[in-house]
């Protein structure tokens, strides 16, 4: 079944323009280098997941001429993949009778409810609550005829979850990957991978690190998000090998899902 997935952001948990900042990439004039919070929509056979919910989702949702959704599936709890929750409301509306479902690994599960408790515990007496349910992930799921797998990555010193959908992955915040994870990345078409900067982070993958998985996975295309201000588009994606590009907001994509 053929698929579309588009970048709804591929930037760091600050976004480019870093707030505050005057060096030349957040200065630039290249739309590319304009980089909102990380997250991926994925469209196919009528139906429309969403892979976290960022800050700037409504501004995303509102670039791309979001009209609807029909799951969302969360990589982790932090700040940068999901405050972007309570902006789901006007799409969740849509699916009464039922809620818009949402997933994720438990302990994530467990923080989003904390979180937005005022939406899970639903006893806000004035309406106007997002209309959703939390589901956990605990390995693959079935969604409209499509199969997501969680793949365990490494983030500093939590385990989360990157996805697998199709020929398609998608990796994002992630310092390492476990060798039980690479084994379920072979013959893809498209892998997106964290590359936050060149010099080390301690919860991050470096460009250099991630081209590295890529000559090891050989993916058809490669491409890297969670992108910095330290990695100007232009001059970088002139610097990484024909298979590999840097992401940017707005890039549309399709494989086999």
């Amino acid at each position: 079944m053929k698929a579309t997935l588009t970048v709804l952001g591929s930037g760091t948990s600050m976004g480019v323009p870093t707030i505050g900042c005057d060096c030349a990439v957040c200065r630039s004039s290249d739309p590319h280098d304009r980089r909102t919070r990380p997250s991926v929509l994925i469209e196919y056979g009528g139906k429309t997941v969403l892979i976290d919910a960022t800050p700037d989702f409504r501004e995303q949702a509102i670039r791309e001429h979001i009209r609807k959704l029909d799951a969302v599936l969360f990589t982790h709890s932090h700040a940068d993949h999901i405050l972007g929750l309570d902006d789901l409301r006007p799409l969740s509306y849509r699916h009464k009778p039922n809620k818009l479902p949402l997933y994720a690994r438990p302990e994530a599960a467990d923080f989003i409810r904390s979180t937005f408790r005022y939406i899970f515990d639903a006893d806000y007496k004035f309406g106007g609550l997002a209309q959703v349910e939390l589901k956990l992930l605990q390995g693959p799921v079935e969604l409209f005829g499509a199969c997501f797998e969680p793949i365990p990555v490494i983030h500093g010193e939590a385990e989360i979850d990157g996805f697998r959908f199709g020929s398609a992955a998608y990796l994002t915040d992630h310092s390492s990957v476990p060798e039980a994870s690479l084994a379920k990345l072979q013959n893809l078409d498209i892998l997106f991978l964290d590359a936050l900067r060149h010099t080390p982070h301690p919860t991050h993958s470096t460009v250099e690190n991630s081209l590295r998985i890529v000559e090891r996975l050989r993916p058809k295309r490669a491409f890297f998000t969670h992108i910095c201000h330290d990695l100007p588009h232009e001059a970088t994606n002139a610097l990484l090998p024909a298979n590999v590009q840097l992401a940017y907001d707005g890039m549309k994509l399709e494989f086999e899902i």
